[in-house]
């Protein structure tokens, strides 16, 4: 198997940057897929669509109603580095319907982080440099230094509160369950946004 090079990687990356879109235009995206009652991905299932429309429903009420405290936007605008933060999604996945408009809001607070993103399935050679546990969990977020291309550090496929919530539930009950799922669901609008911005916070460095 071949092991893939540092540079090699570097390349990978230019490459999916070349693929990426803004924030907005994912946002035009969803819209016109819940429209054509479409999906990104490979997987273009009925139960995938639905998936997109429900996303597409949660992203338009975190979009309006996420709230960033006054201390964390400091912290976020006095961030000094010159990074993209590059993020393999899916139209269809529930935790990056919850995470991505968080990120977004905090990219907007500081010039310097450049937010693009990208659709996992069609840049697979990025996921698989990012993979988590061995799996192709998404959202992931790359930062990425603008100046040396060199990835900095990574975050995702959830903060770190919920990934615990589903590693002790797996623990107790040995698998993902539908009520594993709705808890999640209910803890990510309990929590609305902030224990994510708390993992970008220790990131970028600013905590």
């Amino acid at each position: 198997m071949h092991t893939i090079t540092h540079n090699e990687i570097k390349s990978i990356i230019k490459e999916g940057l070349n693929n990426s879109m803004s924030y907005q235009d994912y946002r035009l995206l969803m819209t016109e897929l819940v429209a054509t009652k479409s999906t990104t991905g490979l997987d273009k299932s009925e139960e995938m669509v639905a998936y997109t429309a429900l996303n597409e429903q949660r992203m338009k009420r975190w979009d309006k109603t996420i709230k960033v405290s006054a201390e964390a936007q400091e912290k976020i605008a006095a961030f000094k580095g010159d990074i993209t933060w590059l993020l393999l999604t899916e139209s269809w996945c529930g935790d990056a319907a919850h995470v991505t408009p968080v990120i977004n809001k905090a990219a907007e607070l500081n010039p310097n982080i450049k937010l693009r993103l990208v659709l996992r399935d069609e840049n697979d050679a990025i996921m698989q440099q990012f993979l988590t546990n061995g799996g192709k969990s998404i959202p992931k977020l790359i930062m990425i230094d603008n100046t040396s291309g060199e990835v900095l550090n990574t975050f995702g496929p959830r903060p770190n509160v919920a990934t615990s919530l589903v590693k002790d539930y797996i623990t107790k009950h040995g698998a993902v369950t539908d009520e594993l799922k709705e808890n999640l669901q209910m803890w990510y609008n309990k929590d609305k946004g902030q224990s994510t911005i708390a993992d970008l916070l220790l990131l970028l460095g600013v905590v």
